[in-house]
């Protein structure tokens, strides 16, 4: 799992007018900004209320020749260019506003939305953005023989074969995405269909819309559009440009290498909603965030418990005693000859060992940092111990004190005075550096 931050545009982009492919009705576009951990989403404004609708895998409707969500009623028809466009260039959250229920097809291609994007601009957000890395491959496959296999990678990469009928046209593409390569490689690409498939397309009410200005008509060994070819393999390159627009679908961003054979609607939503589903069971093994108590609070080994990942025999903190504001907390350890360190350490002569005095107070440490609300659901990580001194040695039968101040905080990282105490008596005393990443 990588991390990066999360992105959205600088302001509204300019409004985008034109006529949908599949309903041939017109349509009024624009993008806006929208808060992190929002997401990409659709909002239908010609409609009472104004709805949502997310981009979401959960919500695909239908696949035949493109791609519709719906919620109830309610459906966004054609929404893989635009998803597509946001997501090459690097946009995280957005909210699409249309006054139809189909974006303007453009020239066929998701080269409009780029433009718009850029004209924007795309800017940081102070939030996180979870990248999941592909550890393992994840495979679709459809009767018809489409395949989409993503195997572990460090970049977001894409390979893809197209096939025609009888295997008339053959293409392929293959690139790491990135929003350079994206608007260089993809973004132009345009929407193709066969000849002999035209009318019966139109018989069910698809492509109103469509021209030879805004699709590539493959009729035996041409290839009809307006301009001739922008690539030679423009077919496969859309495929693509689609596909990474379905992919979306399944709500986040992911490192691996997609490889794509007659990739299509039907086989790109599969995939969004395996990798939705691989996703939120990882995201169920995480620890829930503990919910601190207000106040100078003690908090019981149970408590602790979901702090900490730590258990027996590493486990060295048994209560929290105690918070004073912000910066100080108090723990407890009770010692017992049933610790496991002291069947070693010393036989006939138990004493806790004193790097293990460091690692209590580290783990208290931890906890005062996991108390800010930013900080609420990671984990601390022990960094470094400076002025390290034990004054005397810890037995079976002493209740340990450990006390944390914290003096300096930098981010995730902070620096902690802190010491360890039996009957008021100091037994050890340092300087600890410590931070909170997530788990």
């Amino acid at each position: 799992m990588a991390i990066r931050k999360q992105h959205t545009l600088a302001k509204c982009t300019a409004l985008l007018s034109g006529t949908s492919l599949h309903t041939g009705k017109p349509v009024n576009l624009t993008i806006k900004p929208a808060d992190p951990g929002t997401g990409l989403t659709f909002r239908r404004i010609d409609l009472p209320d104004k709805p949502f609708i997310p981009a979401s895998a959960a919500h695909v409707q239908t696949v035949e020749r493109a791609t519709t969500l719906a919620i109830g009623g309610v459906q966004v028809h054609t929404v893989e260019h635009i998803l597509s466009a946001l997501t090459g260039m690097g946009v995280d959250n957005a909210i699409i506003e249309m006054d139809a229920s189909e974006p303007p097809i453009g020239d066929g291609s998701a080269n409009p939305y780029v433009q718009m994007i850029k004209q924007a601009g795309v800017v940081e957000q102070d939030a996180p953005c979870t990248v999941w890395d592909i550890r393992e491959p994840i495979e679709v496959q459809t009767k018809g023989g489409s395949v989409i296999v993503i195997m572990p990678d460090k970049q977001f990469r894409v390979s893809v074969t197209a096939v025609g009928p009888n295997g008339r046209v053959t293409q392929y593409f293959d690139s790491v995405i990135t929003p350079e390569t994206y608007e260089k490689e993809l973004a132009t690409s345009r929407t193709f269909c066969f000849y002999e498939d035209i009318q019966p397309l139109l018989e069910k009410g698809l492509i109103q819309g469509g021209t030879l200005d805004n699709a590539i008509v493959i009729k035996g060994d041409e290839y009809l559009c307006a301009g001739g070819l922008r690539h030679p393999n423009e077919c496969a390159r859309h495929k693509a440009m689609d596909m990474i627009g379905d992919l979306i679908l399944n709500g986040h961003r992911i490192n691996g290498h997609v490889i794509a054979i007659m990739p299509g609607h039907g086989v790109n939503t599969q995939m969004a909603a395996k990798l939705q589903q691989t996703i939120e069971s990882l995201e169920a093994l995480r620890p829930k965030p503990f919910v601190f108590p207000a106040g100078n609070t003690a908090l019981n080994t149970e408590e602790v418990l979901k702090l900490l990942p730590h258990r027996y025999p590493f486990m060295l903190v048994d209560r929290i005693l105690g918070f004073e504001g912000d910066t100080k907390c108090t723990g407890q350890k009770n010692l017992t000859m049933n610790e496991l360190f002291f069947q070693g350490h010393f036989p006939g002569t138990p004493i806790m060992p004193g790097v293990l005095q460091l690692e209590a107070m580290a783990q208290v440490g931890s906890i005062l940092m996991l108390r800010m609300p930013e900080n609420q659901g990671k984990i601390g990580y022990f960094m470094s111990a400076d002025k390290v001194k034990w004054r005397r040695p810890v037995v079976p039968g002493d209740v340990l004190i450990i006390e944390v101040e914290l003096t300096k905080l930098r981010g995730a990282i902070g620096v902690a005075d802190a010491r360890c105490t039996v009957n008021g008596e100091i037994t050890c005393e340092a300087e600890l550096k410590f931070m909170v990443a997530d788990r």
